[in-house]
């Protein structure tokens, strides 16, 4: 066991926290490897200040991390040249779960009057608490820790096997620092413990959660080189001879970095080539284009974080597979806490992609989930605003790029119209619509406003299933006619979109579908003497059209919006429209369809035929299917499905035979 050595028991009830922590605290084995770099690099940072104060604790070399995996002896070692540990150090920080000597450190040099400069920085140390080197044992069945802390002559070996004790000895180390040495489990990849003395396991592990990490990751690697050797017939069996040099081939063991050390969202923008944001974005996206857009945040002062995010430049497969995993990933001084963080990001902001690094963020002790803490909220808040910000002045200053942007994520989106009323105002004027005053662009809610008329009161908008059957509703006969532009509203969400957003800069928004429409002056708006009396004297048709229709129609009038159609079918101004009807039985909910009102046009000829009947009827009982007849057309026209259509079928020809 070695010189001076002593058996101690784990404190704070340790076998059963040792056991929380290797069963439940991590879903992920490999992120021991994570919490091992922390705590190196966070040895590191500890000696580093403390010699910007005392030089002689500094050591020879530079700083580095080394990883050392040995297949035979199934063992990996982390090793560091940071500040190490005492004696006393070591059985307090790891003989007590969740303890930390890092805490400590800060505690203590917070107190200080006269501390290096930046000592501020260090409350955001990575191992606040203290149970990241403990996920060690959810690998190995027994670890070794040798340390020697700067400025001390004796080192000090620390070993357990997780069972609830521990041993402390003397140990012999030359230079200041700490290695950890794990004794590894067998290898079991379908239960998430791959090899973590492959040499790709490792680097790929370290790239992910660690490539960020300030100082060199460095991994012992074998590689075959090529040397010189003395000519003559025993070296000629060795390899090939050239210049009378024999070349030959051994094997030999190299440190190779394998981190790039390089938190590129650390550096001002102007520094940064846009082929390296490219390459950065590729890189955390796994998407082989380049990003359309390029956005960086950065807060100083009593709490700080950067972030550096990207709008793609195509939208993903799974935009709209809403239980795919989305988010920022979430540095704390540049080690991943966790890869998609949708605590710091909206559902419908889920097409952004990047990176948000704090130094001061407060994390539960798994360092997997996020305290929600007025800290998040503010990143979050922050970085919605800023998105939303940025998209506004693409759309001022490079239309292309932003129309762009809406044909990719432009849905999405709009889903924050109804989850994000905090940044309400900054979306809507971000919207874009089809219209009837284009044929083919899109408009702003603004562009809309700056082409309305005087006299017209509301942004006028109609739902349907694309362009081309909103384009033939008979519910835009009169805004045709008046050169009144209506919006084309045809994506799904439109539906929820208008449902919550009522105004525009004080304008309502009318669907040309629902309610009554007076698309007169002002002044012909001021008499309608004229239409109260035409219902007066239409009043026992429209009763008799209702009693024939009432399982659909729940009143019949005059219509002011149809100038060639005989006859539509509406809703008051609060109903559920047809359209969103349609699409809720699509998606299997049974919802009540609301009955609708029969606008008749008084002008085409099919009225004074209606009125002809009517006033045979009793030598036209056949009343009833014309009336059927016509709710057919109606709802055919608006391309709404018909509710009996073997019964319409049925109509037609016997109309066609008579």
């Amino acid at each position: 066991m070695g010189k001076d050595a002593e058996t101690h028991t784990f404190k704070s009830e340790a076998r059963r926290v040792l056991e929380i922590v290797i069963h439940s605290l991590y879903s992920n084995k490999e992120i021991f490897l994570r919490e091992l770099i922390s705590n190196s690099s966070d040895a590191i940072d500890r000696r580093r200040f403390t010699a910007l104060t005392n030089t002689e604790l500094a050591p020879e070399g530079e700083y580095e991390i080394r990883l050392e995996a040995d297949p035979e002896a199934r063992t990996l070692t982390v090793w560091d040249n940071g500040v190490g540990m005492s004696r006393q150090e070591v059985i307090e920080d790891l003989g007590t779960i969740a303890r930390s000597g890092t805490k400590a450190f800060v505690d203590e040099l917070t107190k200080a009057e006269d501390g290096p400069d930046g000592q501020s920085s260090l409350e955001a140390l990575i191992g606040q608490f203290g149970v990241g080197f403990y996920a060690s044992f959810m690998v190995a069945d027994e670890v070794t820790v040798l340390t020697r802390k700067a400025g001390q002559e004796q080192a000090t070996r620390w070993h357990s096997t997780g069972d609830g004790s521990f041993q402390v000895s003397e140990g012999e180390r030359e230079e200041a620092g700490t290695e950890v040495v794990l004794h590894l489990k067998e290898a079991d990849p379908d239960n998430g413990m791959d090899d973590f003395t492959s040499e790709h396991v490792l680097r790929s592990i370290v790239k992910k959660y660690s490539d960020f990490v300030t100082y060199p990751i460095k991994l012992k690697v074998t590689r075959t080189e090529t040397v010189s050797g003395e000519t003559g017939e025993e070296a000629a069996d060795a390899g090939e001879q050239e210049d009378g040099q024999e070349k030959k081939t051994e094997k030999v063991q190299v440190w190779e970095t394998v981190n790039s050390m390089k938190a590129i969202w650390t550096r001002p923008q102007s520094e940064v080539l846009s082929t390296e944001y490219n390459e950065f974005y590729k890189h955390i996206s796994r998407d082989w284009t380049d990003p359309l857009h390029v956005i960086t945040l950065r807060a100083e002062g009593t709490f700080e974080y950067s972030a550096l995010l990207f709008v793609p430049g195509r939208a993903p497969f799974d935009l709209f597979q809403y239980d795919s995993p989305y988010g920022l990933q979430l540095y704390v001084n540049r080690v991943l806490i966790k890869e998609n963080a949708d605590e710091l990001l909206p559902q419908y902001l889920r097409f952004v992609k990047g990176v948000v690094d704090s130094p001061d963020l407060s994390l539960n002790v798994s360092r997997e989930l996020l305290q929600q803490d007025r800290h998040v909220s503010l990143i979050r808040k922050r970085v919605v605003r800023k998105i939303l910000d940025e998209l506004a002045t693409l759309q001022t200053d490079d239309s292309e790029k932003y129309l762009e942007f809406w044909t990719n994520f432009g849905k999405a989106l709009k889903e924050g119209v109804s989850t994000d009323h905090d940044n309400l105002d900054r979306i809507k004027p971000l919207l874009l619509f089809q219209s009837s005053h284009h044929d083919s662009k899109l408009t702003s809610l603004s562009e809309y406003l700056d082409r309305m008329g005087e006299d017209q009161e509301a942004i006028y908008y109609i739902t349907g299933d694309n362009r081309e059957a909103v384009e033939r509703s008979p519910h835009l006969e009169a805004f045709h006619k008046e050169g009144i532009e209506v919006l084309y509203l045809t994506d799904p969400v439109d539906e929820i979109l208008v449902n919550v957003m009522s105004e525009f800069e004080g304008k309502e928004l009318r669907s040309v579908g629902k309610g009554a429409v007076d698309l007169g002056s002002s002044e012909e708006k001021k008499d309608d003497t004229d239409g109260e009396e035409a219902e007066k004297e239409h009043s026992a048709l429209f009763e008799a059209l209702k009693s024939a229709l009432e399982e659909h129609v729940k009143e019949v009038r005059l219509s002011s919006r149809l100038t060639e159609s005989p006859a539509c079918l509406v809703g008051d101004e609060h109903d559920m429209s047809a359209h969103m009807a349609q699409l809720l039985k699509q998606a299997g909910q049974d919802v009540p369809v609301p009955k609708r009102i029969l606008e008749l046009n008084p002008d085409h000829a099919l009225f004074e035929k209606l009125k002809s009947i009517h006033e045979d009827s009793d030598e036209n009982p056949l009343f009833a299917d014309y009336a059927q007849l016509l709710l057919g057309q109606a709802l055919l026209a608006e391309g709404s499905p018909l509710p009996d259509p073997v019964g319409f079928g049925k109509r037609v020809i016997d109309l066609m035979l008579r």
